[in-house]
């Protein structure tokens, strides 16, 4: 891959990565599958056998109505949980970039559990720390 791609790559949270479907998504959270949680966060995930896409991750971002009643604070609840994975996704990448193993796709789910507005700099921290022990469960399971 040219360093120009990957670089374009590294900037944004390209549709591909995003999990939008409906079965995949009941799939990810009808139970059976782990989850870690960090607070403000919880990330669920799901080790699926599918066909290779443009991406073997994909993410979706959830903060409920329940938490925030205002439109805007959600919105920037989810910006702050997108900006964090779109800086900490190469956690993942040292798995995934493996020549030897043959790893299935991931699905990973994140969702906001506090009832009021964090810092930029808490949740970033949070999500590394999460996206570090779904790479230690990984890893234990390959093994």
């Amino acid at each position: 891959m040219p360093i120009s791609a990957r670089s374009t790559r590294r900037k944004n949270f390209s549709k591909g990565e995003r999990l939008c479907s409906r079965k995949a998504t009941e799939a990810l959270f009808a139970g059976g599958n782990k989850s870690f949680t960090a607070f403000p966060l919880r990330v669920v995930f799901r080790l699926v056998d599918e066909e290779p896409s443009e991406s073997s991750v994909k993410v979706l971002v959830s903060v409920s109505k329940r938490h925030f009643k205002h439109a805007v604070d959600r919105n920037r609840a989810k910006r702050q949980v997108r900006e964090a994975w779109r800086l900490n996704r190469d956690i993942l990448s040292g798995i995934y970039r493996t020549p030897h193993t043959e790893l299935p796709a991931l699905h990973l789910a994140f969702l906001w559990l506090a009832d009021e507005p964090q810092s930029t700099e808490l949740v970033q921290r949070k999500t590394k720390n999460l996206l570090h022990r779904v790479v230690e469960h990984i890893s234990a399971g390959m093994q």
